[in-house]
């Protein structure tokens, strides 16, 4: 069974000024990649864990910082890898500057012997629409049209 996941997709603003929060991950493998690697901030759910929950955790773990208010379910969508996310809307406007991520270790170079530590996600960015349309995963494309009609249901 392929693993499932939780993540929260902050917004902020109304109109032409509405923005998305994504994180860019850390480590060696995506240094140099930008246009389809960012994600929302999301983490494995481990057996028996409650979603909302998780999501709530790993934006802490990714950030550094809760979000405050309700969330709104954006339901679930599969990744490439067969990897499913549960995502979540919250309205927030997070400080960028003040992120800090958790970290992991891992050989680097491979083969090399050597462990070096590397943060989860090395920066956040907030981005309007049509900009984080270009840098999400292409199979997270669904949660910012999903985020953009509650949005729009909303008033």
């Amino acid at each position: 069974m392929a693993a499932s996941s939780a993540g929260i997709l902050m917004y902020r603003g109304s109109g032409p000024s509405f923005e998305v929060l994504l994180v860019h991950p850390g480590g060696p493998f995506w240094r140099n990649k930008d246009d389809g690697a960012w994600s929302i901030p999301k983490g494995e759910i481990g057996a028996g864990e409650n979603p909302e929950q998780v999501a709530r955790r790993e934006f802490i773990e990714e950030l550094g910082s809760a979000p405050a208010g309700p969330l709104r379910p954006l339901g679930e969508i599969r990744q490439r890898g067969g990897k499913r996310v549960h995502a979540f809307a919250v309205e927030g406007d997070l400080d960028i500057r003040t992120m800090q991520s958790n970290t992991f270790e891992m050989e680097w170079p491979p083969k090399s012997g050597r462990l070096r530590t590397f943060p989860e996600v090395d920066r956040a960015e907030w981005f309007s629409l049509p900009v984080a349309r270009a840098k999400i995963l292409e199979s997270q494309l669904p949660l910012l049209d999903r985020l953009e009609q509650l949005a729009a249901d909303s008033g």
